[in-house]
This record gives structure tokens, C-alpha cells and sequence, in this order.
């Protein structure tokens, strides 16, 4: 039958409080001490076994129900460093910390779905572990659980994440095998000349007009290095230099990301911005120094678990709710470590209009409560599809 999973009516009021809850305490990478004690008691209530520590506050809770296979369900939990302005009653209580990514809301569709599971053991057979994650937010605590032995203690054949999506209608799902979302790789640009008063820059090396320089010259690798079939951003977002009015600098920095789906253009964009930066600084001598750091993989679906992962979603929104080929997004996931590590997928579930400043990671976003139900019955739907009686 299509539609959420009968009996949630009152679960998803009680799922409501935990968000909000949540999103009224939000807490950084690494720092989600309060947001992983919550965890552990509410699964420790559905008499799941809790397992703390990896990747310092990660909570695993195990629901294990007869012979079988064990799958991973990941959720994360950290929030970003922004300040909050919904000015709703449930705002961040934390200055400067915000949940503005829905991170509260798949925490709390995770829980639902495992104290449903936990009531109803006659619609699954094995294990299955609920994995709570930290760090989301550009410091890779899904790294880190995995290079500290996340499937080492916990060997799961398969393992399935989720991402609420503003911009898709609230009762659709959208999925597709390959990559879903980009790499994220930064970088940094020290550029070091020869500083002068600003009224006599012949006798120096302006490190700002060279920035500038480069800043233009970046966005031709993209338009001009990669295939034109080929997807990559050069975005810079910092620039740092000076400190007055009437000096040139001395030095110089830039700093900003890049975002590839395949390791060959990632390698070429590494290397041509090298080559780019230092070719201009020289020609105007000035030194320039990249550093160049690959922080994620990109998110890539496996094709069978992605197929699991769609007659999960059909059961709940129906086939023509469906999204199958849903444009990649340059925004990027530490899920795709686990990824790396064992076959799986992961699914963007509509959130509603994105207008109005409701979109991730702004002020003004609030996760949508109309898609607890959903999401928690994708998680259900798909423990029965993937652990069947």
C-alpha cells in the first residue's frame, strides 16, 4: 500500500518535540555532546544496544531481530556556525549555532523509525545499526567514523543515508544510481611579493592586483581545461590582503573550494591551478604557494542498492512521486566515505518551497515537520525490503 506507515500519527507528534527540541540546542562539529546524549536515551528507551565514542560523539544503537545480514542507517547531527534568524519559539538557544541544514529533523526521523522498528520486529529479519553521525558540516565525522572502525565493529553489508531537499515537493523522492553529489576539495593560495606605499607601486609588487589576476584566470579551467561534458566549480571565497589605505601589501591569500565528480578532472583542476597561479604571480614576480587539500569523495549510489532504495520509496510516495533522474548537485556529503567502504544509497527527500530564504544553510531555514512521516516510513519501508521475513 502507498502512504506513510500506518500508526505514526502520534509518533510524529512526538517526533515534532524531539526536533524542535533539537533545533533549540544545535551544536557543532565534534561538540554534539547534549545532541548524542539525547540519542543514546531515546534508543537506549526503545531497548536498542547503544555504542558510543567513534569519531568522539557518534552514537550506533543496534536493533538486532533473529538471523540475518546487518544494514546501516545513517543519520548526522551537527549543526553550522550561523546565527539564527527565524525568530520562531524554538529558535537556537546557542549564539552563533544554528541548525540550518535539517540535521535535527533526519535525527529525529532516524529515531522514529528505529523505536517503530523496535514495536513492530515482524517487519524485519537481522540487524540493523542506527547510525548517528557528527561533523557533517565540512570536517568529515563520517570520515572518521569509518578510518576508526565503524564497519569494523559494526560489519553491515549495505549502508543507506537521507538528506531533506528544499526545492522538491514535500511527499517526493528523489534517487538515481552514480554519483548524486560532488567532491569538496579546498585550497589555499599564499601569494608573497614586495609591499610599497600605494602612491609609488613601481617600487613594489601589488599582491592585489595579482589575486585579481589569478581570481579571473581560475574560472578559465573550468570553461577552458575541463571537457566540456565534464561537470567542475572553481569558487573562491576568501581573499585576504591589507590592512590600510595607503600600503600595497606584501602578501596575499585566497582561499576557496572546488567541486568535481570524477577523480580525473579532479586531478587536472589540482594541477592546472598550480600551474595558472604560479605562471601569473611569476610574470609579475611575485611567489605563489598552493596548498591544495581534498576533504570528500563524491556521493556515489551503487546500482542494486539503489534499485532496494526505490521500491522502498515507491511504497511510501508511489512510482510517479518518484524522482530517478534527478540533477547531481555540487554541494557535497561525508556519507560518501561510507560509500567507499560498502555499497549503498542515498536519497534526497522533498522539503517544500525553497523561496523566502528557506534553502540550506541560510539564516532564515527551518527543517519542515510535514516531512517527518515521510521520511520516517522511508526508513521503514526500506528495512522491510532490504531484511525481509
Amino acid at each position: 500500500m502507498i502512504g506513510t506507515v500506518a500508526g505514526l500519527d502520534e509518533l510524529t507528534a512526538e517526533m515534532t518535540t524531539w526536533r524542535r527540541d533539537l533545533h533549540a540546542h544545535p551544536e557543532t562539529a565534534f561538540e554534539e555532546q547534549r545532541t548524542g546524549d539525547f540519542v543514546a536515551e531515546k534508543l537506549a528507551s526503545f531497548g536498542l544496544e547503544v555504542h558510543r565514542g567513534l569519531a568522539r560523539t557518534g552514537v550506533v544503537g543496534l536493533l538486532r531481530n533473529g538471523d540475518g545480514p546487518m544494514v546501516g542507517f545513517r543519520a548526522d547531527m551537527d549543526a553550522l556556525h550561523i546565527h539564527e534568524e527565524t525568530n520562531l519559539p524554538h529558535s537556537s538557544r546557542n549564539p552563533g549555532r544554528m541548525h540550518a541544514c535539517g540535521h535535527d529533523g533526519h535525527t529525529a526521523m532516524l529515531l522514529g523509525a528505529a523505536r517503530h522498528l523496535s514495536e513492530h520486529p515482524d517487519l524485519f529479519q537481522g540487524t540493523i545499526a542506527f547510525i548517528f553521525q557528527p561533523a557533517e558540516e565540512n570536517e568529515g565525522g563520517g570520515r572518521v567514523m569509518v578510518e576508526e572502525g565503524l564497519f569494523d565493529r559494526f560489519p553491515v553489508e549495505k549502508v543507506f543515508g537521507m538528506h531533506n531537499w528544499p526545492g522538491l515537493e514535500v511527499g517526493r523522492i528523489a534517487l538515481r544510481p552514480g554519483p548524486l553529489m560532488a567532491a569538496y576539495d579546498i585550497f589555499e593560495l599564499t601569494l608573497t611579493g614586495k609591499g610599497t606605499h600605494a602612491g609609488m607601486p613601481h617600487m613594489g609588487t601589488d599582491t592585489i592586483m595579482v589575486g585579481s589576476q589569478i581570481v579571473s584566470a581560475l574560472q578559465t579551467i573550468a570553461s577552458r581545461s575541463v571537457h566540456p561534458i565534464d561537470s567542475a566549480v572553481v569558487s573562491v571565497t576568501q581573499f585576504h590582503a591589507g590592512d590600510t589605505w595607503n600600503v600595497l601589501p606584501g602578501t596575499a591569500v585566497l582561499r576557496g573550494t572546488v567541486r568535481t565528480f570524477r577523480p580525473e578532472v579532479q586531478d587536472l583542476v589540482q594541477r592546472r591551478m598550480g600551474e595558472v597561479a604560479t605562471a601569473i604571480a611569476a610574470g609579475f614576480g611575485v611567489e605563489a604557494v598552493l596548498r591544495y587539500e581534498r576533504r570528500y569523495p563524491p556521493t556515489t549510489n551503487s546500482a542494486a542498492e539503489t534499485e532496494l532504495a526505490r521500491r522502498a520509496a515507491a511504497r511510501v510516495v508511489g512510482e510517479e512521486s518518484l524522482d530517478l533522474d534527478p540533477m547531481p548537485s555540487m554541494g557535497a556529503e561525508d556519507f560518501s566515505f561510507m560509500l567507499q567502504k560498502r555499497p549503498g544509497c542515498y536519497v534526497w527527500v522533498g522539503a517544500g518551497p525553497s523561496d523566502q530564504g528557506r534553502n540550506l544553510h541560510s539564516p532564515h531555514y527551518d527543517f519542515n515537520d510535514a516531512v517527518l512521516p515521510v521520511g520516517t516510513s522511508y526508513w521503514v519501508r526500506l528495512a522491510e525490503t532490504v531484511l525481509p521475513k
